[in-house]
């Protein structure tokens, strides 16, 4: 029987008839690894197209003693003694692939048109890092940037968790840790077609089960796999799945979007609903047609466009900066 879905968006219908219709699994994640991390060339071309960026690459080292790399992308000339909003960001990659530049040019239009610093995290990716070590590494990460705020020019009042799909998940993990351990402070969130539930059970997981999709639920099911392994459910951390977390309260302004069809639309709606219910503030935008990344993707459809700039003038407003565009 076909399984009826939402309509793609025609703007991004056609680089969804490209994808070739193969399985994520442990003997295809080398090479997939390999394409879904961009080359230094393209991260120094990326970071040098139009813009000005001063860069400073930082090791900061975990509890168990692994290093968390980090990299600092500030506007240039930017003076210290007028700290500017930082944007601390968690790449996505399913949490088996990709790395603190993947998918960057979502914050760096935010340097661009906002003036904030961005701070990227490598974090350790599974199957090899598993359960809480992922989200472990961005919170460090996180609280390093939150303890040199001074020496980056960084505003601690002003400091925004940012992420996309696995990284929206990992940012959703740590601003609960944050909320949970009292610090850093985070002044909000952004979470970009967050992956946040490992039951994988949603009824949009079900209508995107395979491909043609970017991102589709069996793929989904081998992320949250060579996390979690095949321990019990019930053991789960909320922090690592954010959905199963019981108390939302005192989060901060959190913003969520994510397309009408993709693998992960229902959870992210139940988490915003989640923090309407607590009491807290939440804006959400279903983009029509639009399937997973489609934003990153295929920037130049009417539908992307409007997406990105929703989601930098919700962050100025938030931040109380106007933007440059």
């Amino acid at each position: 029987m076909t399984t009826i879905r939402p309509e793609i968006d025609p703007e991004l219908r056609p680089l969804l008839d490209l994808l070739p219709a193969a399985a994520l699994s442990s003997a295809t994640l080398p090479q997939v690894r390999d394409l879904a991390v961009p080359t230094a060339e393209s991260v120094d071309s990326l970071l040098t197209a139009g813009r000005a960026v001063d860069r400073r690459d930082v090791g900061v080292t975990a509890p168990d003693g692994a290093p968390v790399p980090l990299t600092v992308l500030s506007p240039p000339g930017l003076d210290r003694s007028t700290p500017v909003p930082c944007v601390y960001w968690v790449h996505g990659g399913g949490m088996v692939m990709g790395d603190r530049f993947s998918n960057i040019d979502i914050p760096l239009e935010w340097l661009d048109q906002l003036g904030v610093v961005v701070v990227t995290v490598d974090y350790r990716l599974a199957p090899e890092a598993t359960g809480t070590t992922l989200v472990e590494d961005c919170f460090r990460g996180l609280t390093w940037v939150a303890e040199h705020a001074a020496d980056l020019g960084v505003d601690p009042a002003r400091l925004v968790v940012a992420g996309t799909s696995a990284g929206g998940g990992l940012a959703a993990g740590v601003t609960l840790l944050a909320r949970d351990r009292g610090a850093p402070a985070v002044a909000a969130q952004v979470l970009v077609c967050p992956m946040l539930d490992h039951r994988n059970d949603t009824g949009s997981s079900h209508q995107f089960a395979e491909g043609p999709a970017t991102w589709s639920r069996a793929m989904n099911a081998f992320g949250w796999r060579s996390v979690l392994g095949d321990g019990p459910a019930t053991e789960v951390s909320p922090y690592v799945s954010p959905a199963r977390a019981d108390d939302l309260s005192g989060l901060p302004p959190t913003y969520v979007d994510v397309g009408s069809a993709e693998v992960f639309r229902d959870e992210d709606v139940s988490y915003a609903n989640g923090i309407w219910a607590a009491g807290g503030q939440a804006e959400l935008h279903v983009w029509a047609g639009g399937f997973h990344g489609f934003d990153a993707l295929v920037p130049e459809a009417r539908v992307s466009t409007a997406a990105r700039r929703t989601r930098t003038d919700w962050l100025g407003r938030v931040l109380g900066t106007r933007s440059a565009s």
